[in-house]
């Protein structure tokens, strides 16, 4: 009988959860556990990636040898924090999890990069000109000048990802992934996001390849579980 093999629990936003891909498995969480040769439980919420305290219970009561929280993009575009209350937000959410997950491996990961929240914040919407046609995009409606008043961009949310991990650093195994290495501005050129937000089929498998080489392989943070 083959051992079971690892669990993989990961949380993300609409593109964990599989926006603009043209199956389930090839939405790059599932590209990168078979890959990694593990189970995927993907809790992939389009729209809703927020740090919720009951999805924090949820992942803390779950079974999980691995897990990941893909943070960012849904707080910049729906526009419901700012900088103040989302990195306590974080620590609460992490903290929750810490109670049925002491020494899980975990993967904190900032946003991929999406060029209209990169210094924008949000909310965000559909550009109306694009109503009614075949390719309808989304933009951010706030204004670069609203981070001042502590309005969130892709930017903030990267640079408070990683002061949040640095800040847990008594905490071996809570790892900070910064998203732009799986999808950054370079790769945006050769893949642009087709709706300015969600990557298609090509670029999931692309996202999906890069986080399998940062956490399966040899000294990734999810080898040694």
């Amino acid at each position: 009988m083959e051992p079971a093999r690892s669990v993989w629990l990961h949380h993300g936003s609409s593109i964990s959860h599989g926006s603009n891909a043209s199956a389930p498995t090839r939405i790059w969480p599932a590209v990168a556990a078979r890959l990694g040769d593990v189970d995927l439980r993907n809790l992939g919420l389009g729209g809703s990636a927020l740090p919720d305290p009951f999805l924090a219970r949820v992942i803390r009561d779950s079974q999980a040898d691995l897990i990941s929280l893909k943070l960012g993009i849904n707080v910049v575009n729906l526009d419901g924090m700012r900088l103040r209350t989302f990195v306590p937000a974080v620590h609460g959410f992490l903290d929750t999890i810490r109670d049925g997950h002491p020494t899980t491996p975990l993967v904190l990961a900032s946003p991929i990069f999406c060029g209209i929240h990169e210094d924008t914040p949000g909310p965000g919407a559909v550009d109306p000109d694009t109503l009614g046609t075949d390719h309808v995009r989304f933009v951010a409606t706030g204004r670069s000048e609203e981070r001042a008043q502590g309005k969130l961009t892709l930017r903030v949310i990267r640079d408070a990802l990683a002061e949040i991990a640095g800040q847990r650093s008594d905490d071996p195994n809570l790892h900070y992934l910064d998203g732009t290495t799986l999808y950054g501005q370079d790769d945006a050129a050769e893949h642009p996001l087709p709706d300015a937000l969600h990557p298609d089929t090509a670029t999931h498998r692309l996202i999906g390849e890069w986080f399998a080489r940062y956490a399966f392989t040899e000294k990734g943070p999810f080898t040694s579980s």
